[in-house]
């Protein structure tokens, strides 16, 4: 955390003995959102990559596409099964997180911009799910892997 966030979030506590816990469970909480984010995309990858988890793999991911009418379906599918599978590998592994969650970030985009047109909720197929995500991703895109990730541990950030 910089010194400037440092500085702002102590500031205006109601309860300013709780800073110090705040500070001490900062990198665990980027942590468990950072894993968290990846761990829910790699299955959904896994069932557009291989089939997984009864998924159509990458020839039932093309046939859908092509279905509701996306140009190149068979490479869309290879590429967004790469993003949710390896991307969110990345993520939890915090491995080129920023360039992993901007990948995923422009996905879900294009994701919310799909489902938008069923509504909100996601038991109606709607957009909340994917734009969760898109927002979890573009805090990493912006903030990086945090202190608990292979990119702090290397000294490597983009």
């Amino acid at each position: 955390m910089s010194e400037t966030n440092a500085n702002c979030s102590h500031a205006g506590l109601i309860v300013p003995r709780m800073q110090s816990v705040y500070k001490s469970l900062d990198g665990v909480a980027w942590l468990a959102l950072r894993v968290a984010t990846g761990v829910l995309l790699v299955p959904h990858g896994a069932q557009k990559l291989f089939g997984a988890f009864g998924g159509g793999g990458i020839e039932g991911t093309t046939k859908f596409l092509e279905s509701v009418g996306y140009p190149s379906p068979g490479f869309l599918a290879l590429l967004i099964g790469l993003v949710e599978f390896f991307g969110g590998l990345c993520l939890v592994l915090g491995l080129l997180t920023r360039p992993a969650a901007v990948a995923v970030a422009i996905f879900m985009a294009g994701a919310v911009s799909f489902h938008l047109s069923n509504g909100f909720f996601w038991t109606a197929k709607g957009f909340e799910y994917p734009f969760l995500w898109g927002v979890a991703a573009f805090f990493f895109a912006v903030k990086g892997g945090g202190k608990y990730s292979l990119d702090a541990r290397i000294g490597r950030q983009f």
